[in-house]
């Protein structure tokens, strides 16, 4: 499996857990709830400069 792929997979489990504690906690503001959603955006960052990184091969044939 490609780095990509393991990113996704990691994202869409991050995304289950942050909605299992949010919905436990009863708070978007949860201490817990928060790291997990921070947690989140590092792997879409991640994920996003994958995606120019592509691109930009794409567009200069490397």
């Amino acid at each position: 499996m490609n780095d990509k792929m393991k990113l996704l997979d990691e994202l869409n489990a991050l995304r289950l857990k942050l909605q299992h504690i949010a919905e436990v906690r009863g708070s978007l503001t949860d201490p817990d709830v928060l790291a997990a959603s921070e947690a989140a955006d590092e792997l879409i960052v991640s994920l996003q400069r994958m995606q120019k990184e592509e691109l930009i091969r794409l567009r200069t044939g490397q």
